[in-house]
C-alpha cells in the first residue's frame, strides 16, 4: 500500500514551486530562490518534515529559482541532491555557464550534485517510487517526474497551466522547440490524474494542458520571433522582480552588459542593443508584463523581493572555485 502524501507548495516569485513528498524517504522537489530559503525551511516544517529530515533534494532543473535554497540545505544538514547527469556535471566542476547564471545575471550560491540522473532512472520514497523522465527544452537537463500510484507528475518548468517554459535558444540550441515537443509527446503517453508545474497553481487537467502547450510550440516554429519575445519578457521580468525593479536611468546600463539582452538584440531581431532598449520596454509596457511606478519600473506579477544585503553578494558559478565557495 502506496501511504506516501504530496504538498505542493505555490510560491511567489522569484521562488519557484516545491514540492515535499512526505513518506519513509521524505524528498524535496526543487528548493526556491536563494533568497527565500527562511520560507522554504519553514514551508516543510509547517508540513511536518523538518529539513534534517529530509532524505534528498531533486532538482527539475538547474535555474536560480529552484536551486537556490539547495546551498543552505545541503551546508545545514548535509542533505543529499539530485539531478539530471548533464547538468550535475557542470554543477560540480563549477561551469561558470552552469545554471546559466552568467548569462542571466542571476546568483546562486555553490553547491553540489550527489545523485546523476538519467531517463528511465527510479527515485525510491520508501513506498513508492518516483519515476525520471528526461525533458528537455526548456533547459537541456530538465527532468519531470512521475508518482505512477497516484498517477502524478511534476513537469518542473517544461508546461504551466497557462503558459510553458521560455526556450533559450542561445544556450540550449535552436532545436530546443522541437526539443520540448517531443518532451510534451512523452508525458502525453502517461495517465496524468494532476500535474505539479514549476510556476502557478497545480492542474488538474494536465492532458489537455499538455496538448494546449504543444500546439503553441508548434505555431512557435513558423513564427521564431514569438520565442524570443517570451523569453525576454520573462528574463527581464525576473530581473526586475529580484532587484524590485530598476530606475529609469539605471536600466540602459543595465541591459547592455547582460549577455541574454545582447544575443537576442543581435541575433533574435538583428536590431543594435542599444536600439532594442526601447523596444524592449515598449514591449514590456505594452504586454503589461511590467509598468512604472515613480520613475522606477516594476515587474507586475506578485512578487517578493529579496532582501539587498543577500543580492549585493551577487554569487554566481564563477566565483565557487575562486571564493573557494564549493562545499
Amino acid at each position: 500500500m502506496n501511504k506516501s502524501t504530496i504538498t505542493f507548495f505555490e510560491r511567489k516569485f522569484p521562488s519557484a514551486n516545491m514540492i515535499l513528498i512526505k513518506d519513509q524517504l521524505p524528498i524535496l522537489v526543487d528548493s526556491g530562490f536563494g533568497s527565500d530559503v527562511k520560507d522554504t525551511e519553514q514551508l516543510i516544517t509547517n508540513a511536518g518534515v523538518l529539513p534534517k529530515e529530509l532524505h534528498l533534494i531533486v532538482n527539475t532543473h538547474y535555474h536560480s529559482d529552484h536551486v537556490g535554497g539547495n546551498f543552505h540545505l545541503q551546508k545545514n544538514y548535509s542533505l543529499p541532491i539530485a539531478a539530471h547527469k548533464w547538468e550535475a556535471n557542470l554543477i560540480n566542476v563549477g561551469d561558470a555557464e552552469a545554471c546559466s547564471a552568467e548569462w542571466l545575471d542571476q546568483p546562486v550560491e555553490p553547491y553540489s550534485v550527489d545523485k546523476m540522473l538519467s531517463d528511465n532512472d527510479e527515485i525510491d520514497t520508501g513506498s513508492g517510487v518516483l519515476q525520471v523522465f528526461h525533458t528537455p527544452g526548456h533547459t537541456l537537463g530538465h527532468i519531470s517526474l512521475y508518482e505512477p500510484a497516484k498517477e502524478l507528475l511534476i513537469c518542473g518548468d517544461l508546461f504551466h497551466k497557462n503558459d510553458i517554459g521560455w526556450l533559450n535558444i542561445f544556450r540550449e540550441g535552436v532545436n530546443a522547440i522541437q526539443r520540448s515537443i517531443e518532451s510534451l509527446e512523452k508525458l502525453a503517453k502517461l495517465r496524468i490524474q494532476t500535474a505539479y508545474p514549476g510556476h502557478g497553481p497545480q492542474i488538474e487537467n494536465p492532458l489537455d494542458t499538455i496538448d494546449m502547450a504543444r500546439k503553441r510550440l508548434e505555431k512557435w516554429i513558423g513564427n521564431p520571433e514569438k520565442v524570443s519575445w517570451h523569453a525576454c519578457k520573462r528574463i527581464f521580468s525576473f530581473t526586475l522582480i529580484i532587484n524590485n525593479g530598476l530606475a529609469r536611468e539605471e536600466i540602459d546600463n543595465y541591459l547592455l552588459k547582460c549577455g541574454w539582452f545582447q544575443d537576442f538584440a543581435r541575433y533574435a531581431f538583428q536590431t543594435p542593443p542599444k536600439d532594442f532598449v526601447q523596444i524592449l520596454l515598449d514591449e514590456m509596457i505594452r504586454s503589461g508584463a511590467a509598468s512604472w511606478h515613480n520613475n522606477c519600473l516594476i515587474a507586475t506579477t506578485p512578487y517578493q523581493a529579496p532582501e539587498q544585503q543577500w543580492l549585493k553578494n551577487n554569487i554566481k558559478p564563477r566565483d565557487w572555485k575562486t571564493q573557494n565557495l564549493l562545499i
